[in-house]
């Protein structure tokens, strides 16, 4: 793999962004952080493959942080790899399906600031064309468009100040945040998901057991989010069956019984919750079954 460091060191966040051959995608997100962020923050990209032209345009751009493996590492190790060019305190992970709205990073600085702590997770809030099929689902539902091509900036713009949505409980996909330190302190994403399935839950559960206790979606940070352009490609690994024998529970028992994913933000969880006796039988079961 090779590295390529830019200039500026003036930033609030460090972006990781992976990518693999999406480089329509790719500027387009890019260009959204240009314009569209209150602070000059660094970018690193993480190019799988590159084979449409990704690390000719990265090499033109001075601004840009970015490293190139010649086979696709998956999101795991892109991240992780990520992390070793990052030079600001707190690191964001997005994809490079998001289009950035305007003051995203200033409104998940100014959450940070009244936390007056480290010890959190943070994720901005997403706007998609269409609602998932997912008990745990939180998003925004107005479609601007599915594609660079089809996207109209200017309804999502002038729409934006009704897409009013307040601060969730369960922080756990991108865009998020997190310090540094606690990113160094769980070891980054965990490379038994590559090529990623099911890396978001886990990084959050070892946040958890790491002591983290907040886990906050930011209602009037927004981006914008395509939707699953990579992963649409990629051969997915068997995410949820990692996560419950390394767990003991299920993604989707973690995400609704001890996150409450989605509900109304009222402050950091307790200690210690409990997810119930049925929960806990049924768990015990699907690791049985697993287990065959």
């Amino acid at each position: 793999m090779k590295e390529y460091t830019a200039f500026n060191n003036k930033e609030k966040f460090s972006i990781l962004i992976p990518t693999w051959n999406n480089l329509e995608y790719l500027k387009f997100c890019i260009d959204s952080l240009q314009k569209n962020s209150r602070f000059d923050n660094q970018i690193i990209v993480f190019v799988n493959e590159g084979k449409d032209g990704t690390v000719n345009w990265l090499e033109k751009q001075r601004d840009i942080d970015f490293i190139h493996a010649e086979e696709n590492r998956g999101v795991c190790y892109a991240v992780n790899a990520c992390r070793t060019l990052v030079k600001n305190d707190y690191i964001v992970y997005m994809n490079d399906d998001m289009y950035a709205c305007p003051d995203w990073d200033f409104e998940l600085k100014q959450e940070i600031d009244k936390l007056k702590t480290d010890d959190f997770y943070l994720s901005a809030t997403l706007i998609e064309p269409i609602k998932l099929n997912n008990p745990n689902y939180v998003a925004i539902i107005k479609d601007f468009g599915d594609s660079p091509k089809t996207f109209n900036e200017t309804g999502l713009l002038n729409e934006l100040p009704h897409l009013k949505k307040e601060n969730w409980r369960g922080s756990s996909w991108p865009p998020s945040v997190v310090h540094k330190k606690t990113w160094d302190l769980v070891g980054g994403f965990s490379i038994e998901f590559t090529p990623g399935m099911y890396s978001d839950p886990d990084f959050s559960m070892k946040l958890w057991q790491a002591g983290i206790r907040i886990f906050m979606g930011v209602g009037k940070s927004k981006v914008y989010h395509f939707g699953a352009k990579s992963t649409k490609r990629v051969r997915k690994n068997k995410g949820s069956d990692t996560f419950l024998r390394k767990w003991g529970i299920t993604a989707n028992t973690f995400y609704s019984k001890i996150l409450e994913l989605g509900k109304k933000y009222e402050g950091p969880y307790p200690e210690t919750v409990e997810i119930g006796d049925l929960s806990k039988w049924r768990n015990k079961l699907k690791r049985i079954i697993k287990s065959f």
